[in-house]
């Protein structure tokens, strides 16, 4: 009698669905480059050929300087009517760079961002711009990591330097963190002023989006005079852009009101933030009859939330004493913070054990 032979199966239904889902994965995957590859390489391509026709046609005014300004800003309120706010007056002026730059089209190197050849345009040692091009494609740095590679000095490390490997490990180890995926590219903020497309959110937790929406609902609950303006609202300088959580107006105190929502404990580095934005925004966007921007920074970790307030005036106790009677108190956003981060967690909480 032949002993039994026990059937191996070696493609049952559950490695079947396994092979189908990698699969698709995969296609997906592959696909969702292809995507990124194409737009970023358009529109490099197209900001570059922007910037070659503004220099060509700035060379044909009689006084290069104010023709230029006015040339920039006859163009930029044309195109923002009909194409959207990328082309503002900054980001004209880095398509100008841009080319300047890299004035050979054929020299561009397509593996990079038009965020990463913003950031190389700034740099005017030539040597030390063309070696953060070769180190952000060998490395595949994102474009937060060339930034704060530049910002540290890193070419001017490394060359000064005679133990090169202690700064080469110190730039991997900061850089890591630092690195980017195709969806966070695709949710790039270029991307969507290139394709005219809605702003959307830009790389936050969806604990934190979702606060921010619940906190804008609030204060325009309140009914103390708000009108909601913006969220991730853009402020744009020739040194980079910034994003402010939410910013609303207030009819009572006639001013704008910056937010700025952050998911840890206040920070000295938060409180010299929203000083920039405050500064920013009475400058650029302010009007002459406005009472002086006020910033507010809340901080949420372990359910605790700190308001602080930031009003640059000559008179910034007797205006205090005017917004004070209108905002919510502290007690109340914190109340209102806690309440929502809770109800979030436990829906998020819920959904995660759904899909088990």
């Amino acid at each position: 009698m032949k002993p039994r032979r026990t059937r191996i199966m070696t493609n049952t239904p559950a490695s079947q669905d396994k092979q189908l889902l990698d699969s698709v994965r995969e296609l997906l995957t592959q696909s969702r480059q292809k995507v990124v590859t194409t737009v970023n390489t358009v529109m490099v391509q197209t900001y570059w050929q922007i910037g070659y026709l503004i220099v060509e046609h700035e060379q044909q005014g009689e006084s290069r300087a104010e023709y230029g300004k006015a040339l920039l800003k006859e163009l930029s309120q044309s195109l923002t009517a009909e194409f959207g706010k990328g082309f503002d007056m900054t980001n004209l002026r880095f398509m100008r760079s841009v080319y300047q730059a890299f004035p050979i089209r054929d020299a561009l190197r397509l593996e990079l961002s038009w965020t990463h050849y913003r950031m190389l345009s700034r740099i005017d040692n030539e040597q030390a711009r063309q070696w953060y091009v070769n180190e952000s494609i060998e490395q595949s740095w994102s474009s937060r990591a060339l930034d704060r590679q530049i910002g540290s000095l890193y070419y001017e490390r490394l060359l000064s330097s005679k133990e090169k490997q202690p700064v080469l490990e110190e730039a991997g180890q900061k850089t890591t963190s630092l690195a980017t995926s195709s969806k966070d590219y695709l949710r790039d903020p270029y991307i969507f002023d290139f394709l005219g497309l809605p702003s959307g959110s830009l790389q936050e937790s969806e604990l934190e989006q979702a606060l921010i929406e619940n906190l804008q609902k609030f204060l325009l609950e309140l009914g103390k005079g708000f009108a909601f303006v913006e969220r991730q609202q853009r402020i744009s300088t020739d040194d980079g852009d910034y994003y402010i959580d939410l910013v609303f107006y207030n009819f009572h105190l006639k001013c704008f009101l910056l937010i700025d929502l952050k998911m840890h404990r206040l920070t000295h580095q938060d409180v010299g933030q929203m000083d920039m934005y405050v500064r920013m925004y009475d400058e650029k966007k302010r009007r002459a009859d406005d009472n002086p921007t006020i910033g507010l920074i809340l901080c949420t970790e372990n359910n605790h939330t700190v308001a602080k307030y930031s009003v640059l005036n000559d008179n910034a106790n007797l205006f205090a004493s005017k917004y004070m009677t209108e905002l919510p108190s502290e007690e109340e956003l914190r109340l209102e913070l806690e309440r929502e981060r809770e109800l979030l967690q436990e829906r998020m909480n819920y959904e995660t054990l759904g899909a088990k």
